[in-house]
């Protein structure tokens, strides 16, 4: 059932740990970077609720959320592929686009997939499944250049005719045949069942189904959101803006900071983004093995509190890496940004769960990527200018930025308030689904009479 989306996230992986070296590659400044990476945030906050929206009211002879699964491992095969091969700047960014569509449009109905066809006594075990293959994905693609060049002797260097080096171009190839090839056997393994009562669930699909439909379902919702919601808003608000620095800025940080390389076309500059992947491998290890303490930590001593600690725990790393100059204890470091990504995947929809309504939680989990989104699309726009005026260019000093916003999330964490508010969301959702249904039986049987 969730081998698919190890193929998802080994796409994610590769993405985070190469896209921003393959861009100084073709020749990208550091302000330029952020720019570039728009595609991610972009596509995620136009794709995102309008999938999850129409995966609820979809059924085809394929099922309900395979069709997107197929449609999403297509369009990312092929920019897998074609990515090596980038010739300038905006192929690559234009192939950007493509990849993170492609993610968003399988990966939105995966998380609802689990809901779909287990019980209530198996899903814990469907969802930490699916942790596990967000761990192996990103940890296998982040050291896979490494393991290229050191075990089987591919080339890490650009040249004047080849700009990518060899070790991405095939990591790259190996992310296409593993995002198709695991996708497929979820479609042809594992079958969903159609809605009990199709007629209503017809009815339902001709009422909000449909990505004009959807769009009004969207911006509804965001007019009526829970009150636990807009105090996470802030939250993820300020986490994302440091994680995505993180992302943005950490391999080439590392190639440049700690490596010392000036050209982007030298060994050097390869071997300390290689070194950049296996740093991300690591954190994602970390967080695979820290999924199964947050649980533990949350009945302890209550998931607000987790959260912040361990948002705190990710800055103050971000920020100690301003001291540190050996390239292995960047290693040590990644153990707080581990535990704070571990967290991030984790807790706010924890936090989030019972104070959206159960039946339309695909449109409210695609909303609620709104708050990871627009943080993205902030640094996107506007950091380019930060990088220039008040950073002199300095990559790492933008991964110490992104540290200060996680320990600005880890106190706004501390306010945020999952009781009173949380049930009276959960039953007028609920009353708002029951006036629709009612509404459509109304319908029905006004035309038969």
């Amino acid at each position: 059932m969730n081998l698919g989306f190890l193929g998802i996230q080994f796409a994610w992986g590769l993405q985070m740990a190469n896209m921003s070296a393959i861009f100084e590659h073709l020749g990208a400044d550091a302000h330029q970077i952020p720019i570039l990476w728009l595609a991610a945030p972009l596509t995620g906050l136009i794709i995102q609720p309008i999938i999850g929206n129409l995966s609820d009211y979809t059924w085809t002879p394929l099922g309900r959320r395979r069709p997107y699964f197929l449609m999403g491992a297509i369009l990312g095969f092929i920019g897998l592929i074609f990515m090596p091969h980038s010739s300038s700047l905006w192929i690559a960014a234009g192939l950007l686009w493509i990849l993170d569509t492609s993610a968003n449009v399988s990966m939105v109905p995966f998380r609802a997939f689990v809901g779909d066809l287990l019980p209530e006594e198996y899903r814990t075990r469907g969802f930490a499944m699916q942790s596990i293959m967000v761990g192996i994905g990103a940890v296998s693609a982040s050291v896979l250049p490494w393991s290229l060049n050191h075990f089987f002797g591919v080339a890490n260097a650009s040249s004047p005719t080849k700009q990518i080096p060899l070790t991405i171009e095939i990591s790259f190839y190996a992310g296409g045949i593993l995002f198709l090839g695991t996708v497929l056997w979820t479609i042809v393994t594992t079958p969903e069942k159609p809605p009990q009562n199709l007629q209503k669930f017809e009815k339902l699909q001709e009422k909000r189904g449909g990505i004009a439909s959807s769009i009004r379902e969207t911006w509804h919702t965001l007019q009526n959101l829970p009150a636990t919601m807009q105090q996470l808003a802030r939250v993820q608000f300020f986490t994302w803006l440091g994680i995505f620095c993180f992302f943005l800025y950490f391999p080439p940080a590392v190639a440049r900071n700690i490596f010392g390389a000036v050209d982007q076309s030298s060994v050097l500059y390869s071997d300390g983004i290689e070194w950049a992947g296996l740093c991300f491998a690591i954190y994602n290890a970390i967080c695979v093995i820290f999924s199964f303490v947050l649980p533990y930590l949350g009945e302890r001593i209550g998931r607000q509190r987790t959260h912040a600690l361990c948002l705190l725990c990710g800055g103050l790393s971000a920020v100690a890496l301003l001291q540190i100059n050996n390239r292995y204890l960047l290693f040590v470091a990644m153990i707080g940004l581990g535990i704070a990504w571990s967290s991030a995947m984790t807790m706010p929809y924890a936090m989030l769960t019972n104070s959206i309504p159960p039946q339309r939680r695909g449109i409210y989990q695609g909303i609620f990527n709104f708050f990871v989104v627009l943080p993205e699309i902030a640094v996107a726009l506007g950091f380019g200018w930060v990088m220039t005026n008040l950073l002199h260019e300095d990559r790492l000093l933008a991964v110490v930025v992104g540290g200060v916003c996680m320990i600005i999330a880890a106190g706004l964490t501390l306010f945020v308030k999952t009781n009173t508010d949380d049930m009276a969301a959960d039953i007028e959702g609920e009353n708002q689904e029951q006036k629709t249904e009612q509404s459509l039986e109304t319908d029905s049987k006004t035309q038969t009479t």
